[in-house]
């Protein structure tokens, strides 16, 4: 047998990562389970008109998040075009 290893394989190391493995799945179902729980109730209880300022806010949020990758991927040359446009969606989303 090599030096430092064990019959069960390398140091023993093998049962803490199964055990690891574990807890994270049990974490993930956890987590599954009480985000699908929260859009139940979401759908289930929330009025119609919040959801529709909830949709609005959702595509001001994605508008921003846009114009922000495309200035990282694309530059800054028209800078002062990309300050108006996503303060226009910040101060949209703060006012809704």
């Amino acid at each position: 047998m090599a030096k430092g290893k064990t019959k069960g394989g390398e140091g023993g190391s093998t049962g803490a990562s199964v055990a690891s493995a574990g807890a994270a799945s049990d974490f993930v179902d956890q987590q599954t389970k009480l985000v699908g729980r929260l859009l139940a109730a979401y759908l289930e209880t929330t009025p119609q008109t919040l959801k529709l300022i909830d949709a609005y806010l959702v595509c001001v949020m994605l508008t921003g998040i846009i114009q922000f990758l495309y200035v990282i991927l694309a530059g800054t040359f028209p800078y002062n075009s990309f300050l108006s446009g996503f303060i226009a969606s910040v101060g949209a989303f703060v006012l809704a």
